[in-house]
């Protein structure tokens, strides 16, 4: 009962995965999909009439042992050694079938069995004796039977031949009770990443808001400066598109990279439109009057940066391929990050700060502006 279970098992493992190399074979971005594991590897299959054995004389281990010193050697049925008299060496002696005369099924089936009565009866009058095909490797993962199939991807675009995996795993159908399916390699090392780096920029996100918020001491306008950061997202995708680029490490790195020179950019524009506010200009006026007195310094710092990556971007060399995503990421996010700045930053400090105090929200006794510092003189 426990060898069927066993058998049942391992054609449930295999039927699993047949259907799964049958699908990931349509998926156009991978190449060379194959089992690293032989899986028909040609094999005898010898069924042991024990009725009919036991009416010739012979038992199962007769059977066995026959078989296993025919094509194989006696000494692992009936080990044997012969000592030189003269030397005291001893030597292994073993009876063994030539390899020429054991290459067919009919060659299997004329084995002689030793029985008990004296007589030899042919291995095909106490078996049935099959010719068949079992796996012929097996590998294991913490215990259990594992089959590999790998494949390479035939592009660059890993992350989607990712989605096409697990789409054909699911298309393969539910698993057999007792059989699972897994995804290993670079695929789950490539999600590992992403989700990291996606944790990463938004606690970089929000750590930059706290930052921001102290340093204005205002949350209003650490809002505005942070407001800058969608506008890289669109120009890095943006960019990403109209290059053929794929979105990996590299331009995941150059969006980072262009996210903290807008936002830079961004805290000097803010900064000199709340000044301009405090010293009586309305919101837009003060922000448009900002925008234009740092023009030269926002251009200068953008222009300088997208010249530093061009080389990067046009990937000129052997071997530029990979950090190309880098600079272009960086030349669409800072590019459109830069307009936004200057255009549409301008207009939402004007909205933000409509109806802000001319208040200063210093707590600093020593600031001139704080009101504390007023009480402070008044007592």
């Amino acid at each position: 009962m426990r060898r069927q279970q066993l058998n049942n098992l391992g054609d449930n493992f295999v039927w699993i995965a047949n259907r799964v190399q049958q699908e990931l074979a349509n998926v156009r971005e991978l190449r060379d999909v194959e089992f690293e594991e032989p899986l028909r590897y040609p094999t005898v299959n010898v069924h042991v009439d024990r009725v009919l054995a036991g009416q010739l004389g012979a038992t199962a281990n007769d059977v066995g042992a026959a078989i296993v010193t025919a094509t194989a050697s006696s000494r692992f049925v009936a080990p044997n050694y012969w000592r030189d008299p003269k030397s005291g060496v001893s030597y292994q002696v073993q009876v063994q079938v030539p390899q020429p005369k054991m290459t067919s099924l009919k060659d299997v089936q004329t084995i002689p069995v030793s029985s008990k009565t004296g007589t030899h009866p042919l291995l095909s009058q106490v078996a049935s004796v099959q010719s068949t095909t079992v796996p012929g490797e097996l590998d294991r993962q913490n215990g259990m039977w594992m089959i590999i199939v790998s494949a390479n991807v035939g592009n660059n675009d890993f992350a989607r031949a990712a989605k096409e995996i697990d789409r054909a795993i699911v298309k393969a159908g539910q698993a057999p009770r007792g059989v699972t399916t897994q995804v290993r390699g670079q695929v789950s090392a490539l999600k590992q990443i992403f989700t990291e780096l996606v944790i990463g920029l938004a606690l970089a996100v929000v750590v930059i808001l706290l930052l921001l918020t102290a340093n204005f001491q205002s949350f209003r306008l650490a809002l505005i400066v942070i407001s800058s950061a969608p506008a890289v997202l669109v120009g890095a995708i943006l960019m990403i598109i109209l290059t053929g680029t794929t979105l990996n490490l590299e331009s995941f790195m150059g969006t980072i990279m262009a996210i903290g020179v807008a936002v830079a950019n961004a805290i000097l524009l803010v900064t000199f439109a709340e000044q301009n506010r405090r010293n009586g200009a309305d919101p837009v006026s003060a922000a448009r009057a900002a925008a234009a007195e740092r023009l030269r310094p926002v251009l200068m710092t953008s222009l300088a940066m997208i010249a530093g990556m061009v080389p990067m971007a046009l990937a000129i060399g052997q071997g530029s391929e990979e950090t190309a995503p880098l600079g272009r990421a960086v030349i669409g996010g800072l590019f459109t990050a830069t307009l936004a700045t200057l255009f549409l930053l301008p207009t939402v400090f004007g909205i933000v700060q409509k109806h802000a105090s001319l208040k200063s929200p210093s707590l600093d006794p020593e600031d001139p502006d704080s009101p504390f510092a007023q009480k402070l003189e008044n007592a």
